[in-house]
């Protein structure tokens, strides 16, 4: 096993500060398996959840951890999942005092939790705050009853529009996932289902586009969705509909009122650093002279198992400096507003020479606007991130 020194030793990258750090737990059970899902998530056994060994599984893989983010001060913590709103607001009690025994919260800390509409019954919602959630990101995905069974979720509208309230009377912000080009759905449909995310106030809305992804169902058995054009036209309406209604857009799939931001998600897009425990979670974690990704097992009853046993890592590996301009291009360009050109050295400790030609190429193409201290992507390259995002694969 690796010890503290073994990151600490001399190496190629001169990094002056370490980014803020914040804490992802991932909790891999749900009630179903949704066809489109590509996350590491395990339908539920008959038997139920094993709540206690998993916490203690947690616990001890945090523990394993913590000379490694020692004297550093943890801004965000998600919970993520898998469907975390079935573990009991007892078990999220627990863990979120466990973890608070071990490490440092700043005093205004923010907690999500992920919660779906199917897992939702009354109260629920006020107990988890009662546990020190302070933000709550509830999975609607449509409130659609057509929609919801061709994708395959376990909740209808009316549990939908009940989770939402709910939310909305328990916490001061949340968090509201929708997704757009499902299966059959026209532009009517959508904007119908925008509409009614709207009429319930939401604070926060994230919005996906449904992707087909590799080793899921619908890789398999694929669905009718809407052509480019049409996915196209409706992220523009979506981005119409929530600028009237007072959201702006800040992140390719993020839209929130002022204050309302996500500081879990805009760490990661800063290229901040975060520590992933938990079945299957990543990790991305900055020293003085590298950075380093890790992955712990992603088998829930083998990740139990090995982090129990003092084992939990299964990946740990530096990141190349080839690839570190990219990495942070992959995050940051995700961001209306861009980046510091000074936040690229401090978080890679690379040179500014060393992405001087892919910026130039980008700008000529129209992807960016920049100054002296700050580059952004223009609106011709949000709407083609990935070409944008891939100049910088040969950026060092």
């Amino acid at each position: 096993m690796n010890t503290v020194q073994h990151y600490l030793r001399p190496g190629t990258l001169q990094l002056s500060s370490l980014p803020p750090l914040s804490l992802y737990i991932h909790l891999p059970w749900c009630i179903r398996k949704c066809p489109y899902c590509d996350f590491n998530s395990h339908e539920m056994a008959l038997g139920g959840l094993p709540e206690q060994r998993y916490l203690d599984a947690l616990m001890a893989d945090l523990e394993q951890a913590l000379p490694l983010i020692w004297g550093r001060t943890v801004h965000s913590i998600f919970i993520g999942g898998g469907t975390p709103s079935l573990f009991s607001p007892e078990a999220i009690d627990r863990l979120l005092g466990n973890v608070r025994a071990r490490l440092n919260l700043s005093p205004d800390c923010e907690i999500t939790l992920e919660a779906n509409p199917g897992t939702f019954e009354k109260d629920r919602f006020r107990a988890f705050r009662g546990a020190g959630v302070t933000r709550l990101s509830v999975g609607v995905q449509s409130f659609d009853d057509a929609n919801l069974k061709a994708i395959g979720r376990v909740h209808d509208r009316a549990q939908a529009l009940a989770a939402v309230e709910e939310a909305r009377d328990a916490f001061d912000t949340f968090n509201l996932d929708l997704m757009y080009a499902l299966p059959g759905q026209t532009m009517v449909a959508l904007e119908q289902d925008v509409r009614t995310a709207l009429a319930l106030s939401p604070p926060h809305l994230s919005i996906y586009h449904l992707t087909i992804e590799p080793n899921t169902y619908f890789a398999n058995f694929p669905p009718s969705i809407p052509e480019d054009d049409l996915a196209y036209a409706m992220l523009d309406r979506i981005t119409e509909l929530t600028g009237e209604a007072g959201l702006a857009r800040y992140e390719v799939s993020a839209y929130a009122r002022a204050g309302h931001r996500c500081f879990h998600n805009l760490n990661y897009w800063q290229f901040g650093d975060y520590l992933g425990i938990g079945a299957g979670a990543h990790s991305k974690l900055s020293f003085p002279h590298r950075v380093v990704r890790q992955v712990r097992f992603r088998d829930p009853r083998g990740y139990m198992d090995h982090a129990l046993a003092g084992q939990a890592l299964a990946q740990d590996e530096e990141v190349a400096r080839s690839a570190l301009p990219f990495e942070f291009m992959l995050n940051a360009l995700r961001l209306k507003e861009g980046f510091a050109l000074q936040d690229f050295s401090d978080r890679t400790g690379l040179a500014l020479t060393t992405i001087q030609q892919p910026l130039e190429e980008a700008e000529r193409k129209g992807l960016i606007e920049r100054d002296l201290a700050h580059v952004k992507p223009t609106e011709r390259g949000f709407d083609f991130l990935n070409d944008l995002q891939s100049l910088f694969l040969t950026g060092s």
